[in-house]
């Protein structure tokens, strides 16, 4: 009993948002790709910044699975364009986001 209102505590702070970050989901420079999987007919979509500011520590580009798009923010970005009002963009996008990682097929 106490895990399950543990874990309903922690979706619902997820859930919330501060207007103090930048939400990269709301930002023109976030972009969905295509990663191929398995035979080559399969894919991953994985979102990346098109402006450059997810990188690893040694530099390269760090891209991000789609369905966790939601949570990427950062305390602030030089290159922040945003697509709309924040708040209605994230409610809309995490009712249609998928719940995990999925293959997709061309």
């Amino acid at each position: 009993m106490a895990g399950s209102r543990t874990a309903a505590v922690a979706i619902a702070a997820a859930d919330e948002f501060t207007m103090d970050k930048v939400y990269c989901a709301n930002c023109t420079h976030c972009k969905l790709i295509r990663m191929s999987a398995g035979n080559g007919s399969q894919y991953y979509l994985r979102v990346r910044c098109d402006a450059g500011m997810w990188k690893k520590k040694l530099g390269e580009e760090k891209v991000y699975k789609y369905f966790t798009v939601a949570r990427r923010t950062l305390d602030e970005c030089e290159y922040y364009e945003p697509m709309g009002d924040i708040k209605d963009f994230l409610k809309e996008l995490k009712k249609n986001l998928p719940i995990k990682d999925e293959i997709y097929s061309y």
